[in-house]
């Protein structure tokens, strides 16, 4: 494990605290205030779960799963069944290698969701992952109607040694991502990373631009590989949720990344929400700098959450 994975985990076992503080200690509660395993200790397991903001399918799947393991191992104690139902929290939410493929073919990343998520930030940071990794990497600044989303952004270009495209106030975003492409192609981007509108309250309007700007990237970059990862705050927990889920009605998303998760009461929403979008987590942030976002290691994040003390190697 390199030295920014491990102040990584560090800083995700810090940021859990209080989700640790909200669920662990619960779960504890259950396995050390039951003396055998029956439905009572199941029931009392998973409202425990859905309190934490893992939400109801989660739980559910999450406590059937450990049931069935319960049978199968024939075990009697609760306190014995601790390490499976860490195991089942994992394996509710395990991402597949082919999640990141992006990195390794020419692709756009549209990045969306609601202004005040850390949209500009998050597109910022992973130019610059990108950058690290030697990909070259264009930005698109296509969120033109927040005044400070340009200025924000090429900010970050700047650190992260990368070119933008766009920028001005009140420009169609459709002609920035068209501006962009057209710009990828020609320099032969790897990556060409787009920050685009947060606006849900105007549905109609939002969906319109995204379709047109679906419609450009289809027509003039036909074949690219395509990602729109959804940008959804930890801290918001069900809310961020029901975002995800306007967001998926207008355009097909292909992963979440999930900022603001030092802190928060609500790091279970990170379990919940693969479970009822099927849609990964990719990335999940616990800070303001760069290496501050990591790619989401289901593992990692559980054994951070339970303190488990164990880092993967």
């Amino acid at each position: 494990m390199g030295e920014e994975k491990k102040g990584f985990f560090g800083r995700l076992k810090e940021g859990l605290t209080k989700t640790r503080n909200n669920i662990v200690k619960g779960i504890d509660a259950v396995f050390s205030g039951f003396s055998s395993i029956d439905e009572d200790f199941y029931e009392e397991l998973e409202e425990i779960l859905i309190m934490g903001d893992i939400g109801v399918s989660a739980s559910t799947q999450i406590i059937e799963r450990l049931k069935k393991q319960v049978k199968e191992q024939h075990i009697k104690e609760p306190a014995a069944c601790k390490e499976f139902l860490i195991e089942s929290i994992k394996e509710q939410m395990q991402v597949g290698e082919a999640e990141y493929a992006f990195e390794q073919e020419q692709s756009v990343v549209l990045v969306i969701g609601v202004n005040g998520v850390g949209k500009t930030t998050t597109v910022g940071k992973l130019a610059g992952k990108l950058k690290a990794q030697n990909r070259k990497v264009l930005l698109a600044a296509a969120d033109t109607f927040r005044a400070a989303a340009g200025e924000q952004l090429t900010e970050w270009a700047n650190r992260a040694g990368v070119d933008m495209i766009g920028g001005a106030e009140g420009a169609d975003p459709a002609s920035v991502i068209f501006d962009a492409v057209t710009a990828a192609k020609a320099r032969n981007v790897d990556v060409l990373l787009c920050d685009t509108a947060g606006r849900l309250h105007n549905k109609k309007n939002l969906m319109e631009e995204l379709k047109k700007i679906n419609r450009i990237i289809d027509r003039e970059f036909p074949g690219v590989h395509r990602e729109n990862l959804i940008v959804l705050d930890g801290t918001t927990g069900q809310n961020a949720l029901s975002q995800a889920r306007q967001f998926g009605e207008v355009t097909d998303l292909t992963g979440i990344i999930l900022t603001k998760m030092d802190g928060t009461a609500k790091g279970g929403i990170a379990v919940a929400i693969q479970s009822e979008l099927k849609v990964p987590v990719k990335y999940i942030g616990v800070g303001e700098k760069i290496e501050d976002l990591q790619k989401f290691d289901p593992e990692e994040f559980v054994n951070a959450l339970f303190d488990t003390g164990e880092e993967e190697e």
